[in-house]
């Protein structure tokens, strides 16, 4: 994925440019594009991760028409609430501001710092797809324990990247997990 900070600097029109010639507004603007592209950035993860969810939503589905009494199923459907929670969490999660009166305030180095741990929670996400890409033929093979094997495995991943997500959120606060 190429680095949507980059994108985000060379799209910068007349008055950001202007902005970044202003004293005292230089830093200002550099650290709320910093913003976007995080912001950016998550709302690919969510949405990658919405994704990978509907792939379990239509392994239901089939595992429904071929086997209404295998023990996968509540499997799946925990996997698939997991992955709303953290969907959740990650696009509604904070952008790192520095407002006037903000709470918790950020140089723009560690706004680079959430913007680089963003980056690792998008890889954890193709770690998830590497357990994904199974489970269709599990479900069409019948062979329930290695289905449920294979939809744990996909949970413990989803799980990892709900920890990762939270030592991002420690980051942020200051309370280090």
């Amino acid at each position: 994925m190429p680095d949507i900070r980059e994108k985000i600097e060379d799209d910068r029109g007349l008055l950001k440019k202007i902005q970044l010639i202003v004293p005292g507004f230089r830093g200002y603007r550099i650290r709320e594009d910093l913003r976007d592209s995080d912001r950016i950035l998550r709302a690919e993860i969510a949405k990658r991760l919405a994704q990978q969810r509907a792939q379990l939503e239509d392994a239901r589905k089939a595992l429904v028409r071929e086997n209404p009494m295998s023990k996968a199923l509540e499997d799946i459907g925990g996997a698939i609430s997991a992955m709303k929670r953290v969907e959740g969490e990650i696009q509604h999660a904070e952008v790192g501001y520095s407002g006037i009166a903000a709470d918790v305030r950020f140089k723009q180095d560690e706004i680079y710092n959430l913007y680089d741990y963003d980056i690792s929670i998008l890889e954890s996400i193709a770690f998830i797809d590497q357990a994904l890409v199974h489970i269709p033929s599990l479900v069409r093979s019948g062979n329930d324990a290695d289905l449920r094997s294979s939809i744990n495995t996909v949970m413990d991943r989803v799980t990892g990247l709900e920890e990762r997500f939270k030592r991002r959120k420690a980051t942020i606060t200051g309370t280090g997990l």
